[in-house]
C-alpha cells in the first residue's frame, strides 16, 4: 500500500494555507476599492491610450461597450431628449448632464471590475480544477465502457485524482450562490433591473433568454450537474474497490460498466449545459454552438496531462507495479492527439466567426484582441505548437522528462485558455497577473495534491479484480514485439 509521505502532505497544506492567505488579502483589498480608484483607473487607461495614438485610443472604449449593455440605451435616450429641446441652452445642459451620468455609470462599471478581480482569479482556478477533475472521471468512464486493457494499471490513479471532485464542487456551489445573492458581479445578467422593462438597466436581449437565464434555474441546474458527477464518482469508486475481492463471476465488473455507460450519456448533456451556464453565461449577449466541445477539449487535454504527471510521480516512488514506458507513451499520445483536436476546435470557432464578421458574434473576440492579445494568441503556441514539436517524436513520448516538460506547458496554456474565457467578461481591461491569480493557483494545487494522494493511499494501487489486468501488465511486450514501437531498453 502507498503511504502519503509527511513531506508531500506538508507541502500540500503549505500551498493551501499560502493560497488562502493570499486570497484573503486579495478579497480584502478588492472590497476597499472606491469610485475614486475606478476613476483613477479610467484616467490611467485614457492616458495610455492617448499616448499610443488616436487609432488605438478608441479600442478600450469599444471593449467596455460590450460589458455595459445599458450604455447604448442611455445614449439614445439622451439624444432623443436633446432633439426635443427647443433652446440651445437646454440642449447644452442636457448634454452635460448626460456626460456626467455616463461618466458615473462608467466609473461604477469599472469599480465592479476592480472588485471582481479576486473573484475572477479564484473562479478561473476553481473552474479549471473542477473541469480537469471531471474530465479525468470521464476518461476513466470511457476506459471502462470501451473495456480497454492497457489502462487498467492506472485506473486507481484516475480514481484517486477524482477525489478532488467533491471539495471543488462544494466550493463551486458557494461561489455560484454568491453570484446569485449579488455578493459578486461575475454574471452581468444577474444584475438588478436587467429583466425589468421599467429599469434603465433593462436588457431586451437577456430578457429574451430569461427561460434559461434565471437565478432559480441556474442554481438548480448547477446543483444537478454536480450531484450527478459526484454520485457517479462515489458509486464507481465503491464498486471498483469491491471488484478486488468480489467472487461473483464479474457481476460487479458488469455493474460498474453499466454505471459508466449511464454516466457518459449524462455527462455529454451536462458538460455542454455547464459550459453555457458557467462560462458562456459570463457573456450573455454572445453564443457559439461549438462552445461546449471547445471547453471539453481544453479540459480533456489538461486531464490527460494530470493523469500522466501523477502516474510518472507514483512510478518514480515504486508505488505502481506494472507501469512501464509504454503506458507513459500512450498517455503522451493522448496528450498529443487531443492537443491537435483542441487546435482544430479553436480554429473552427475563431476563424468562422471572424470571417463572417457578424457584429454580435465577433464582439467576443474583439474584447479579447483589444486587451488580451498576448495571452489569447500566446496560448495557441503553448497548447499546439509546443506540444507538437516536443511530443511528435515517438521516442520522446516514452521519456518521462519530455512528457513532464510538454505537460507543464500544456497545463499553463490551458489555464491561460480558461483565463481568457473568463477575465474579459468579468474584469475587462482591469486585469493583470499577480497575487490573486497566484494565490488561487496555489490553493487549488495544494487541495489537489492532498485529496489525490490521500485517496490513493486508501486502496490497493492496482485494480486486481479487473478481468483485463494481465493484458495491461504485459502491454509493453505486445507493443514492442507486434508493432515495433518502444526503445530497446524495454527488453
Amino acid at each position: 500500500m502507498y503511504q502519503f509521505s509527511g513531506r508531500l502532505k506538508t507541502f500540500s497544506l503549505a500551498l493551501i494555507i499560502l493560497g488562502f492567505v493570499g486570497l484573503a488579502y486579495s478579497f480584502y483589498n478588492g472590497s476597499q476599492k472606491t469610485l475614486e480608484d475606478a476613476k483613477h483607473a479610467i484616467e490611467a487607461a485614457n492616458s495610455d491610450a492617448h499616448g499610443a495614438g488616436h487609432g488605438e485610443a478608441a479600442t478600450p472604449h469599444a471593449a467596455e461597450a460590450g460589458h455595459n449593455s445599458h450604455a447604448l440605451k442611455t445614449d439614445k435616450e439622451a439624444h432623443a431628449s436633446e432633439d426635443k429641446d427647443t433652446s440651445h441652452g437646454d440642449v447644452h445642459a442636457s448634454s452635460e448632464a448626460h456626460g456626467t451620468s455616463h461618466d458615473d455609470e462608467h466609473a461604477t462599471h469599472v469599480l465592479h471590475q476592480l472588485q471582481n478581480r479576486p473573484w475572477s482569479a479564484f473562479y478561473v482556478a476553481l473552474f479549471f480544477s473542477l473541469g480537469l477533475t471531471l474530465l479525468v472521471l470521464t476518461f476513466y468512464a470511457i476506459q471502462r465502457v470501451a473495456q480497454v486493457g492497457w489502462s487498467v494499471v492506472i485506473l486507481r490513479v484516475m480514481e484517486a485524482i477524482t477525489a478532488n471532485l467533491l471539495p471543488v464542487s462544494i466550493i463551486m456551489i458557494l461561489v455560484l450562490a454568491a453570484s446569485v445573492m449579488h455578493i459578486n458581479h461575475l454574471f452581468p445578467w444577474m444584475a438588478e433591473g436587467v429583466f425589468d422593462p421599467e429599469s434603465d438597466k433593462y436588457d431586451a436581449i437577456i430578457d429574451g433568454k430569461s427561460i434559461w437565464m434565471n437565478a432559480t434555474g441556474f442554481m438548480l441546474r448547477s446543483i444537478a450537474y454536480l450531484v450527478i458527477w459526484n454520485v457517479y464518482r462515489f458509486l464507481i469508486r465503491k464498486g471498483s474497490i469491491k471488484e478486488d475481492t468480489a467472487n461473483d463471476g464479474n457481476k460487479t465488473y458488469k455493474k460498474n460498466y453499466n454505471m459508466s455507460v449511464v454516466f457518459l450519456f449524462l455527462f455529454m448533456i451536462t458538460e455542454s449545459m455547464m459550459s453555457w451556464d458557467w462560462i458562456m453565461g459570463l457573456d450573455p449577449h454572445w453564443f457559439s454552438t461549438l462552445f461546449g466541445w471547445y471547453v471539453l477539449a481544453t479540459l480533456l487535454v489538461s486531464a490527460l496531462t494530470v493523469i500522466a504527471f501523477v502516474t510518472i510521480y507514483l512510478r518514480s516512488k515504486n508505488a505502481l507495479p506494472g507501469i512501464n514506458d509504454s503506458h507513459i507513451h500512450d498517455l503522451a499520445k493522448f496528450m498529443f492527439g487531443f492537443s491537435v483536436f483542441w487546435t482544430y476546435l479553436w480554429f473552427a470557432q475563431f476563424m468562422l466567426i471572424w470571417y463572417a464578421d457578424i457584429p454580435e458574434e465577433t464582439t467576443y473576440f474583439v474584447a479579447r484582441f483589444t486587451e488580451y492579445k498576448l495571452p489569447f494568441l500566446g496560448m495557441v503556441v503553448m497548447n499546439f505548437v509546443f506540444p507538437i514539436l516536443l511530443l511528435i517524436n515517438s521516442d520522446f513520448k516514452s521519456r518521462p522528462w519530455f512528457v513532464f516538460i510538454g505537460g507543464a506547458v500544456i497545463l499553463m496554456g490551458h489555464y491561460v485558455d480558461v483565463f481568457v474565457m473568463v477575465m474579459p467578461s468579468t474584469v475587462g481591461a482591469q486585469w493583470s497577473f499577480g497575487i490573486p491569480e497566484l494565490s488561487a493557483i496555489f490553493f487549488f494545487i495544494g487541495l489537489f495534491i492532498y485529496t489525490t494522494f490521500s485517496a490513493f493511499a486508501k486502496a490497493n494501487p492496482i485494480a486486481k479484480g479487473n478481468p483485463f489486468l494481465k493484458e495491461s501488465e504485459h502491454f509493453h511486450y505486445y507493443n514492442i514485439e507486434h508493432t515495433g514501437e518502444g526503445s530497446g531498453d524495454h527488453h
